[in-house]
């Protein structure tokens, strides 16, 4: 095998320690990955009959704090001025989201300023007296008061965790972010955009090195092809970003994920609903929000009479399904540990990324996290033979 190093997976953890291995230490990589595209869930593409570019799994923003990774990200790709706002649909009225002094003035029918505001959602919090929340609802309430956790948070969160909130640990929720102002961008981050030739031509970039070699439709696990585990591990080092306990081949037990589906429509409108995500609290509504693709990007000229939307769904994941949140619940956890365990014992194997630490990751951590891997194990593996843990 013609290779220094096997990064499995080509999403955004997996391509920066290729990048990284191929430019800054001249080492020959070969990516590879069961799907058929590159960039694992940031892949984006035209959509046939509008040519709107479409987040195939659901939007990505990015944004970051991160000085290092934004420096990191801008040798691939400019980014639009774009900020991230969000709006969400309660009982036939939108109201921005996160709940900011426009949300609750709108929802009481008040003219708080901020100093009311706060003293209100006091008040409202209060009602526990106290008392240590017992569940995610408790929580909710603890945190803003039962009105506004009722109307824009309980039916949706149940929503997204096919489960009553009553029945979810209070720490799921640690914070819900309320602003006593009208500011209502969803991210707070020093830097913030979209790529301004899409995410699947950003990640391109990244690969595009003659030490990078991309192999798609190759999963690691089939032993039918050359690359797969057997055949390498112990041979050749490993950054494996696939699910960790599909690597054990679930010996401790299945980690377990929600999952989305997505529902996509052309619709012969040229704005469906006026912003890009839309999200729906109500129980009576089966999806989470709304995706319209074009808004993403108003610099470019789309078709003004089609537009793209797409319904996300969401659900526990079951085998075959692609995992998207780790639920993390005490049985979960317990089996990480097992799962970690194991994996020191694994010769020059290093596990990354969202599934292969079971942690949901932003792009940007997803980023930072494989940079400081590169620094403090692979360059001291690369130049002085320390042994990789």
């Amino acid at each position: 095998m013609d290779a220094d190093v096997v990064v499995v997976g080509s999403g955004f953890f997996g391509l920066t320690v290729a990048e990284r291995l191929a430019v800054e230490h001249g080492r020959k990589v070969l990516v590879i990955d069961r799907r058929s595209h590159i960039g694992g869930n940031a892949y984006s593409e035209a959509e046939a009959q509008t040519g709107i570019e479409v987040h195939r799994y659901g939007a990505h923003l990015f944004h970051t704090s991160n000085e290092r990774v934004w420096e990191y990200v801008n040798r691939f790709t400019s980014f639009t001025d774009y900020e991230h706002r969000v709006y969400t649909t309660h009982r036939g009225e939108v109201f921005p989201m996160p709940i900011n002094l426009g949300t609750i003035n709108q929802f009481f029918r008040s003219a708080h300023g901020p100093t009311a505001a706060r003293a209100l959602i006091k008040e409202l919090s209060a009602e526990l007296g106290g008392r240590t929340p017992q569940n995610l609802d408790e929580q909710g309430v603890s945190l803003i008061g039962r009105p506004l956790y009722e109307a824009f948070i309980r039916e949706y969160t149940a929503k997204q965790w096919q489960t009553d909130p009553r029945e979810l640990p209070a720490s799921i929720i640690s914070r819900l972010p309320v602003r006593y102002t009208y500011d209502n961008r969803y991210f707070n981050d020093t830097h913030e955009g979209l790529p301004t030739d899409g995410y699947t031509a950003w990640i391109e970039r990244m690969a595009d090195h003659p030490n990078i070699e991309v192999r798609l439709d190759t999963d690691f696990f089939d032993s039918s092809q050359p690359v797969h585990k057997a055949n390498v591990v112990g041979n050749v080092p490993v950054v494996y970003t696939g699910p960790v306990d599909r690597y054990f081949d679930g010996v401790e037990g299945e980690l377990s994920w929600r999952t989305l589906d997505f529902e996509e429509e052309v619709l012969p409108v040229g704005d469906f609903q006026g912003t890009p995500v839309m999200n729906y609290a109500d129980a009576d509504v089966p999806f989470t929000r709304i995706h319209e693709f074009r808004h993403f990007h108003p610099e470019r000229e789309y078709p003004t009479d089609r537009t793209v939307i797409m319904r996300e769904f969401s659900r526990f994941a079951e085998g075959g399904d692609e995992p998207y949140y780790p639920i993390n619940t005490a049985v979960d956890r317990e089996r990480l540990k097992a799962y970690r365990e194991l994996a020191k014992g694994e010769k020059d194997v290093l596990f990354g990324g969202r599934l292969g630490t079971y942690q949901y990751l932003d792009m940007h951590m997803a980023i930072g996290s494989a940079l400081s891997m590169v620094d403090n194990k692979l360059t001291p593996y690369l130049t002085a033979g320390v042994p990789l843990h």
